[in-house]
Protein backbone atom coordinates (compact mmCIF):
# COMPACT_ATOMS: atom_id res chain seq x y z
CA UNK A 1 0.00 0.00 0.00
CA UNK A 2 1.57 3.28 -1.14
CA UNK A 3 1.50 6.28 1.17
CA UNK A 4 -0.61 8.18 -1.37
CA UNK A 5 -3.38 5.63 -0.75
CA UNK A 6 -3.61 6.35 2.97
CA UNK A 7 -6.68 8.05 4.40
CA UNK A 8 -6.32 11.29 6.38
CA UNK A 9 -6.32 9.27 9.62
CA UNK A 10 -3.12 7.52 8.56
CA UNK A 11 -4.58 4.10 7.70
CA UNK A 12 -5.33 2.49 4.32
CA UNK A 13 -8.91 1.49 5.13
CA UNK A 14 -10.04 3.55 8.11
CA UNK A 15 -12.74 2.19 10.38
CA UNK A 16 -14.95 0.63 7.71
CA UNK A 17 -12.43 -1.47 5.87
CA UNK A 18 -13.70 -2.46 2.45
CA UNK A 19 -17.27 -1.29 3.10
CA UNK A 20 -16.82 1.53 0.60
CA UNK A 21 -20.50 2.34 0.14
CA UNK A 22 -20.83 3.26 3.80
CA UNK A 23 -18.16 5.92 3.50
CA UNK A 24 -15.12 6.64 5.64
CA UNK A 25 -15.98 6.43 9.33
CA UNK A 26 -14.77 9.44 11.28
CA UNK A 27 -12.17 8.60 13.90
CA UNK A 28 -13.92 10.31 16.79
CA UNK A 29 -14.78 9.66 20.42
CA UNK A 30 -13.82 6.19 21.62
CA UNK A 31 -12.68 4.89 18.23
CA UNK A 32 -9.38 2.98 18.40
CA UNK A 33 -6.18 4.72 17.26
CA UNK A 34 -4.32 3.53 14.16
CA UNK A 35 -2.32 0.41 14.99
CA UNK A 36 -0.86 -2.69 13.38
CA UNK A 37 -2.33 -6.17 13.87
CA UNK A 38 -0.05 -8.66 15.61
CA UNK A 39 0.34 -11.33 12.94
CA UNK A 40 2.33 -13.47 15.39
CA UNK A 41 -0.26 -13.46 18.17
CA UNK A 42 -0.22 -16.59 20.37
CA UNK A 43 -3.92 -17.23 19.70
CA UNK A 44 -6.10 -17.86 16.68
CA UNK A 45 -8.63 -15.10 16.11
CA UNK A 46 -12.02 -16.77 15.64
CA UNK A 47 -14.60 -14.18 14.58
CA UNK A 48 -18.09 -15.33 15.54
CA UNK A 49 -20.59 -12.89 13.95
CA UNK A 50 -19.59 -12.62 10.32
CA UNK A 51 -22.32 -11.97 7.77
CA UNK A 52 -23.02 -13.56 4.41
CA UNK A 53 -25.95 -14.08 2.05
CA UNK A 54 -27.04 -15.59 -1.26
CA UNK A 55 -28.34 -13.59 -4.25
CA UNK A 56 -31.64 -15.50 -4.30
CA UNK A 57 -32.43 -14.25 -0.80
CA UNK A 58 -31.65 -10.63 -1.68
CA UNK A 59 -33.89 -10.92 -4.74
CA UNK A 60 -36.70 -12.39 -2.63
CA UNK A 61 -36.50 -9.43 -0.23
CA UNK A 62 -36.84 -7.00 -3.13
CA UNK A 63 -39.82 -8.86 -4.61
CA UNK A 64 -41.65 -8.87 -1.29
CA UNK A 65 -41.00 -5.17 -0.77
CA UNK A 66 -42.29 -4.39 -4.25
CA UNK A 67 -45.46 -6.38 -3.52
CA UNK A 68 -46.33 -3.85 -0.81
CA UNK A 69 -47.59 -6.65 1.44
CA UNK A 70 -45.72 -5.84 4.66
CA UNK A 71 -45.04 -2.09 4.71
CA UNK A 72 -44.68 -2.05 8.50
CA UNK A 73 -41.76 -4.49 8.52
CA UNK A 74 -38.70 -2.26 9.04
CA UNK A 75 -36.42 -5.29 8.91
CA UNK A 76 -37.62 -6.13 5.42
CA UNK A 77 -37.07 -2.51 4.36
CA UNK A 78 -33.53 -2.76 5.71
CA UNK A 79 -33.01 -5.79 3.48
CA UNK A 80 -34.10 -3.70 0.53
CA UNK A 81 -31.64 -0.98 1.50
CA UNK A 82 -28.71 -3.42 1.53
CA UNK A 83 -29.94 -4.97 -1.73
CA UNK A 84 -29.28 -1.60 -3.35
CA UNK A 85 -25.60 -1.65 -2.34
CA UNK A 86 -23.79 -3.76 -4.94
CA UNK A 87 -20.37 -3.58 -3.27
CA UNK A 88 -21.83 -4.65 0.07
CA UNK A 89 -23.64 -7.49 -1.67
CA UNK A 90 -20.40 -8.56 -3.31
CA UNK A 91 -18.71 -8.80 0.08
CA UNK A 92 -21.66 -10.61 1.65
CA UNK A 93 -22.03 -13.13 -1.16
CA UNK A 94 -18.32 -13.96 -1.38
CA UNK A 95 -17.66 -16.99 0.82
CA UNK A 96 -14.65 -17.96 -1.23
CA UNK A 97 -11.20 -16.60 -2.06
CA UNK A 98 -12.06 -12.92 -1.61
CA UNK A 99 -13.31 -13.42 1.93
CA UNK A 100 -10.37 -15.65 2.80
CA UNK A 101 -7.98 -12.96 1.53
CA UNK A 102 -9.60 -10.35 3.77
CA UNK A 103 -9.39 -12.74 6.71
CA UNK A 104 -5.69 -13.18 6.06
CA UNK A 105 -5.21 -9.43 5.90
CA UNK A 106 -7.02 -8.92 9.20
CA UNK A 107 -5.34 -11.86 10.91
CA UNK A 108 -8.58 -13.85 11.26
CA UNK A 109 -8.03 -17.59 11.48
CA UNK A 110 -11.70 -18.62 11.24
CA UNK A 111 -15.05 -16.95 10.59
CA UNK A 112 -18.39 -18.20 11.87
CA UNK A 113 -20.82 -17.30 9.07
CA UNK A 114 -24.33 -16.06 9.91
CA UNK A 115 -26.95 -15.51 7.20
CA UNK A 116 -27.34 -11.76 7.39
CA UNK A 117 -30.42 -9.83 8.54
CA UNK A 118 -33.27 -9.77 7.78
CA UNK A 119 -32.70 -13.37 6.76
CA UNK A 120 -35.36 -15.81 5.61
CA UNK A 121 -37.89 -15.23 8.36
CA UNK A 122 -39.37 -12.07 6.82
CA UNK A 123 -40.47 -14.10 3.77
CA UNK A 124 -43.57 -16.24 3.37
CA UNK A 125 -43.07 -19.53 5.24
CA UNK A 126 -42.74 -21.87 2.24
CA UNK A 127 -40.31 -19.63 0.38
CA UNK A 128 -38.35 -18.92 3.56
CA UNK A 129 -37.85 -22.62 4.27
CA UNK A 130 -36.79 -23.33 0.68
CA UNK A 131 -34.23 -20.51 0.72
CA UNK A 132 -32.97 -21.59 4.15
CA UNK A 133 -32.27 -25.05 2.72
CA UNK A 134 -30.52 -23.56 -0.31
CA UNK A 135 -28.42 -21.24 1.86
CA UNK A 136 -27.51 -24.03 4.27
CA UNK A 137 -26.42 -26.29 1.41
CA UNK A 138 -24.13 -23.60 0.01
CA UNK A 139 -22.82 -22.81 3.47
CA UNK A 140 -21.93 -26.45 4.08
CA UNK A 141 -20.16 -26.58 0.71
CA UNK A 142 -18.07 -23.51 1.58
CA UNK A 143 -17.17 -24.92 4.99
CA UNK A 144 -16.10 -28.17 3.32
CA UNK A 145 -13.89 -26.23 0.87
CA UNK A 146 -12.26 -24.28 3.71
CA UNK A 147 -12.57 -26.57 6.74
CA UNK A 148 -9.87 -24.75 8.71
CA UNK A 149 -11.15 -21.25 7.90
CA UNK A 150 -14.97 -21.24 7.70
CA UNK A 151 -17.74 -22.56 9.93
CA UNK A 152 -21.40 -21.65 9.79
CA UNK A 153 -24.73 -21.45 11.56
CA UNK A 154 -27.75 -22.90 9.79
CA UNK A 155 -30.72 -20.69 8.98
CA UNK A 156 -34.38 -21.67 9.42
CA UNK A 157 -37.83 -20.15 8.85
CA UNK A 158 -39.54 -20.15 12.28
CA UNK A 159 -43.00 -19.42 10.88
CA UNK A 160 -42.83 -22.88 9.31
CA UNK A 161 -42.37 -24.75 12.60
CA UNK A 162 -42.20 -28.25 11.12
CA UNK A 163 -39.84 -27.08 8.40
CA UNK A 164 -37.66 -25.30 10.95
CA UNK A 165 -37.37 -28.40 13.12
CA UNK A 166 -36.47 -30.52 10.08
CA UNK A 167 -33.87 -28.00 8.91
CA UNK A 168 -32.26 -27.77 12.35
CA UNK A 169 -31.90 -31.55 12.41
CA UNK A 170 -30.60 -31.67 8.83
CA UNK A 171 -28.19 -28.79 9.34
CA UNK A 172 -26.65 -30.25 12.47
CA UNK A 173 -26.68 -33.96 11.61
CA UNK A 174 -26.25 -34.11 7.83
CA UNK A 175 -24.54 -30.81 6.96
CA UNK A 176 -22.44 -30.75 10.15
CA UNK A 177 -22.93 -27.03 10.71
CA UNK A 178 -21.86 -25.36 13.94
CA UNK A 179 -25.13 -23.95 15.30
CA UNK A 180 -28.16 -21.93 14.21
CA UNK A 181 -28.89 -18.27 13.55
CA UNK A 182 -32.13 -16.31 13.78
CA UNK A 183 -32.32 -12.63 12.91
CA UNK A 184 -34.50 -11.91 15.94
CA UNK A 185 -38.22 -11.27 15.37
CA UNK A 186 -40.25 -12.73 12.54
CA UNK A 187 -43.01 -10.28 11.60
CA UNK A 188 -43.26 -9.21 15.22
CA UNK A 189 -43.21 -12.72 16.70
CA UNK A 190 -40.57 -14.28 18.95
CA UNK A 191 -39.49 -17.77 19.96
CA UNK A 192 -40.85 -17.40 23.50
CA UNK A 193 -44.40 -17.74 22.16
CA UNK A 194 -45.83 -21.24 22.81
CA UNK A 195 -46.33 -22.09 19.13
CA UNK A 196 -42.56 -22.10 18.59
CA UNK A 197 -41.52 -24.34 21.47
CA UNK A 198 -40.79 -27.27 19.11
CA UNK A 199 -38.01 -25.15 17.60
CA UNK A 200 -36.38 -24.63 21.00
CA UNK A 201 -36.71 -28.36 21.70
CA UNK A 202 -35.02 -29.16 18.37
CA UNK A 203 -32.17 -26.75 19.08
CA UNK A 204 -31.60 -28.32 22.49
CA UNK A 205 -31.90 -31.90 21.23
CA UNK A 206 -29.43 -31.27 18.41
CA UNK A 207 -26.92 -29.38 20.59
CA UNK A 208 -27.27 -26.32 18.36
CA UNK A 209 -26.29 -23.06 20.00
CA UNK A 210 -28.68 -20.37 18.75
CA UNK A 211 -27.21 -17.02 17.74
CA UNK A 212 -29.88 -14.31 17.82
CA UNK A 213 -28.66 -11.59 15.49
CA UNK A 214 -30.39 -8.18 15.38
CA UNK A 215 -32.83 -6.87 12.85
CA UNK A 216 -34.89 -3.70 12.81
CA UNK A 217 -37.98 -3.80 15.06
CA UNK A 218 -41.15 -4.81 13.26
CA UNK A 219 -43.02 -1.61 14.10
CA UNK A 220 -39.98 0.55 13.51
CA UNK A 221 -41.43 4.00 12.76
CA UNK A 222 -40.44 5.62 16.09
CA UNK A 223 -36.91 4.36 15.46
CA UNK A 224 -36.66 5.17 11.75
CA UNK A 225 -38.11 8.65 12.33
CA UNK A 226 -35.07 9.34 14.52
CA UNK A 227 -32.44 7.40 12.60
CA UNK A 228 -32.32 4.73 15.30
CA UNK A 229 -33.74 1.66 13.55
CA UNK A 230 -30.29 0.02 13.40
CA UNK A 231 -27.36 -0.15 15.79
CA UNK A 232 -28.26 3.05 17.66
CA UNK A 233 -31.44 1.58 19.12
CA UNK A 234 -33.65 -0.81 17.19
CA UNK A 235 -31.09 -3.60 16.88
CA UNK A 236 -30.19 -3.97 20.57
CA UNK A 237 -33.74 -3.37 21.77
CA UNK A 238 -35.20 -6.13 19.61
CA UNK A 239 -32.62 -8.70 20.73
CA UNK A 240 -33.15 -7.53 24.33
CA UNK A 241 -36.86 -8.30 24.01
CA UNK A 242 -36.21 -11.70 22.41
CA UNK A 243 -33.64 -12.75 25.02
CA UNK A 244 -35.65 -11.64 28.04
CA UNK A 245 -38.75 -13.24 26.53
CA UNK A 246 -36.97 -16.58 26.31
CA UNK A 247 -35.79 -16.34 29.91
CA UNK A 248 -39.20 -15.46 31.34
CA UNK A 249 -40.98 -18.05 29.22
CA UNK A 250 -39.14 -20.71 31.20
CA UNK A 251 -37.39 -22.05 28.08
CA UNK A 252 -34.07 -22.52 29.85
CA UNK A 253 -35.72 -24.26 32.81
CA UNK A 254 -37.55 -26.69 30.54
CA UNK A 255 -34.54 -27.19 28.22
CA UNK A 256 -31.50 -26.67 30.45
CA UNK A 257 -29.03 -27.48 27.68
CA UNK A 258 -30.53 -24.85 25.34
CA UNK A 259 -27.65 -22.46 24.58
CA UNK A 260 -28.06 -18.86 23.42
CA UNK A 261 -25.47 -16.46 21.98
CA UNK A 262 -26.06 -12.73 21.51
CA UNK A 263 -23.71 -10.14 20.05
CA UNK A 264 -22.54 -6.57 20.61
CA UNK A 265 -21.51 -7.28 24.21
CA UNK A 266 -24.88 -8.83 24.93
CA UNK A 267 -26.85 -5.84 23.55
CA UNK A 268 -26.20 -4.05 26.89
CA UNK A 269 -28.06 -6.73 28.87
CA UNK A 270 -25.10 -7.60 31.16
CA UNK A 271 -25.09 -4.04 32.48
CA UNK A 272 -28.61 -4.52 33.88
CA UNK A 273 -28.31 -7.90 35.62
CA UNK A 274 -28.66 -6.35 39.07
CA UNK A 275 -31.86 -4.56 38.09
CA UNK A 276 -33.28 -7.59 36.28
CA UNK A 277 -32.94 -9.66 39.44
CA UNK A 278 -34.38 -6.87 41.58
CA UNK A 279 -37.41 -6.37 39.33
CA UNK A 280 -37.92 -10.01 38.36
CA UNK A 281 -41.32 -10.31 40.04
CA UNK A 282 -42.77 -7.78 37.59
CA UNK A 283 -43.08 -10.63 35.06
CA UNK A 284 -42.10 -13.79 36.96
CA UNK A 285 -45.14 -15.86 37.92
CA UNK A 286 -47.61 -13.41 36.34
CA UNK A 287 -50.57 -15.10 34.56
CA UNK A 288 -52.02 -13.93 31.27
CA UNK A 289 -48.82 -12.98 29.48
CA UNK A 290 -48.08 -13.97 25.84
CA UNK A 291 -51.71 -13.83 24.82
CA UNK A 292 -53.23 -15.26 27.99
CA UNK A 293 -50.83 -18.04 28.92
CA UNK A 294 -50.70 -19.55 32.44
CA UNK A 295 -48.16 -18.12 34.84
CA UNK A 296 -44.55 -19.25 34.48
CA UNK A 297 -42.43 -19.27 37.65
CA UNK A 298 -38.69 -19.27 37.04
CA UNK A 299 -36.42 -21.61 38.97
CA UNK A 300 -33.61 -19.06 39.22
CA UNK A 301 -32.84 -15.33 39.22
CA UNK A 302 -32.48 -13.78 35.78
CA UNK A 303 -28.72 -13.41 36.24
CA UNK A 304 -28.40 -17.19 36.71
CA UNK A 305 -29.35 -17.81 33.08
CA UNK A 306 -26.64 -15.43 31.89
CA UNK A 307 -24.13 -17.50 33.82
CA UNK A 308 -25.42 -20.87 32.61
CA UNK A 309 -27.22 -20.63 29.24
CA UNK A 310 -26.13 -17.39 27.57
CA UNK A 311 -22.88 -16.27 25.93
CA UNK A 312 -22.09 -12.85 24.45
CA UNK A 313 -19.79 -11.81 21.63
CA UNK A 314 -17.90 -8.56 21.18
CA UNK A 315 -19.11 -7.86 17.64
CA UNK A 316 -18.69 -4.20 16.80
CA UNK A 317 -17.44 -3.24 20.28
CA UNK A 318 -13.65 -3.32 20.43
CA UNK A 319 -13.74 -1.33 23.66
CA UNK A 320 -11.65 -2.55 26.58
CA UNK A 321 -13.83 -1.32 29.50
CA UNK A 322 -16.95 -2.96 28.06
CA UNK A 323 -15.18 -6.22 27.22
CA UNK A 324 -13.60 -6.45 30.68
CA UNK A 325 -16.93 -5.63 32.35
CA UNK A 326 -18.67 -8.51 30.55
CA UNK A 327 -15.83 -10.89 31.38
CA UNK A 328 -16.04 -9.80 35.01
CA UNK A 329 -19.81 -10.12 35.52
CA UNK A 330 -20.47 -13.11 33.25
CA UNK A 331 -17.16 -14.94 33.58
CA UNK A 332 -14.26 -14.99 31.11
CA UNK A 333 -15.58 -18.25 29.65
CA UNK A 334 -18.78 -16.55 28.39
CA UNK A 335 -17.36 -13.81 26.14
CA UNK A 336 -16.33 -14.50 22.52
CA UNK A 337 -14.55 -12.34 19.97
CA UNK A 338 -16.40 -11.19 16.84
CA UNK A 339 -15.67 -8.61 14.16
CA UNK A 340 -19.05 -8.11 12.37
CA UNK A 341 -17.62 -8.46 8.86
CA UNK A 342 -18.30 -6.91 6.39
CA UNK A 343 -20.31 -4.22 8.13
CA UNK A 344 -17.55 -3.39 10.61
CA UNK A 345 -14.09 -4.54 9.57
CA UNK A 346 -11.50 -2.18 11.02
CA UNK A 347 -7.88 -3.38 11.23
CA UNK A 348 -7.33 -0.91 14.05
CA UNK A 349 -10.16 -2.53 15.99
CA UNK A 350 -8.55 -5.95 15.56
CA UNK A 351 -5.30 -4.48 16.88
CA UNK A 352 -7.17 -3.11 19.90
CA UNK A 353 -7.76 -6.70 21.06
CA UNK A 354 -4.04 -7.39 20.94
CA UNK A 355 -3.55 -4.51 23.40
CA UNK A 356 -6.20 -5.60 25.93
CA UNK A 357 -4.83 -5.55 29.47
CA UNK A 358 -6.13 -8.99 30.42
CA UNK A 359 -4.25 -12.16 31.25
CA UNK A 360 -2.84 -14.33 28.48
CA UNK A 361 -5.19 -17.10 29.63
CA UNK A 362 -8.27 -14.92 29.35
CA UNK A 363 -7.16 -13.48 26.01
CA UNK A 364 -6.81 -16.99 24.62
CA UNK A 365 -10.33 -17.78 25.85
CA UNK A 366 -11.76 -14.58 24.37
CA UNK A 367 -10.13 -14.89 20.97
CA UNK A 368 -10.15 -18.64 20.40
CA UNK A 369 -11.07 -21.34 22.88
CA UNK A 370 -14.47 -20.05 24.03
CA UNK A 371 -15.69 -20.13 20.42
CA UNK A 372 -14.27 -23.61 19.94
CA UNK A 373 -16.24 -24.86 22.94
CA UNK A 374 -19.55 -23.09 22.26
CA UNK A 375 -19.71 -23.93 18.55
CA UNK A 376 -17.97 -27.32 18.83
CA UNK A 377 -15.22 -26.54 16.31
Amino acid sequence: MESDDLLPDGTPFGLRGYAYERGTHARIGLAPPPAKIDKQAPYKRIATEEAWTIPELTEAHVRLIESGKYPEDAGLRMGGMFAGMPETQRLLQDIGPGRIAHMDEFGIARQLLLLTAPGVQCLEPEEGTALARLANDRLAEACARYPDRLSGCLAFQPQDVDGAVAEIERGMKDLKLAGAVLNSHFRGHYLDEPAYEPIIAALAENDAALYIHPTAPYYGKPYSDRGFFGALGGFPHDVWLHTMGLIFSGAFDKYPNFRLVIGHLGECLPLHLYRFDWMQNNADGVPGLRGGQPAVKLKHPVSWYFHNNIWVTTSGVGWEPGIKFCMDVLGPERVLYAMDYPYQQAPDEVAAYDRLSISDEHKMMLMQTNAEKVFRF
